[in-house]
């Protein structure tokens, strides 16, 4: 597929720690644009080059290069995105809400969180791979579902579960 073929860059406004996957709301071949809130001019914060149909076959030809696909079963690569969830929060452990935000700010601790989170998005990319699961499609989904749970004038600047607003 040539760039010109491909969906229009997706812009989203993020607080400074944007995570890409997060803001895309669209196809999977849409790209992918995260900026900072703050930023008027829309300089992006990350490289906006790679789409998550493009990730999802790189993450498939990583496994089939190694011949993995035999253990990755929905099971156990549900079971290997929880573990590696795990051991991102283990970074956060005891610490308070400000202290969790400093950690991520910290370089050593940063590129280690960094490798976590993207063990967790490796293993759920790969699940939508084994299952078929049009990712962007489902994000979408979730996100309509979401916003009628938790409505603006409800839900803004509180924290409780949909059931409680």
């Amino acid at each position: 597929m040539h760039k010109a073929d491909r969906a229009p860059s997706f812009f989203c406004c993020a607080p400074a720690l944007a995570s890409p996957l997060y803001c895309n709301a669209g196809l999977e071949e849409r790209r992918i644009v995260v900026i900072h809130a703050a930023n008027p001019m829309r300089t992006p914060l990350v490289d906006a080059t790679t789409t998550i149909a493009e990730l999802k076959t790189r993450v498939l030809a990583f496994a089939r290069e190694r011949e993995w696909e035999q253990f990755h079963s929905p099971k156990n690569l549900s079971m290997a995105l929880a573990a590696e969830a795990g051991e991102l929060m283990e970074h956060f452990l005891w610490a308070d809400a400000a202290a969790s935000r400093a950690h991520c700010q910290e370089p050593e601790r940063r590129r280690k969180i960094e490798e976590e989170i993207a063990d967790v998005v490796i293993y759920a990319l790969e699940f939508a791979n084994v299952t078929g699961v049009d990712l962007a499609a489902a994000i979408e989904t979730k996100l309509a579902a979401n916003a009628q749970k938790y409505p603006v004038e409800k839900a803004r600047g509180r924290s409780e579960k949909y059931t409680e607003l």
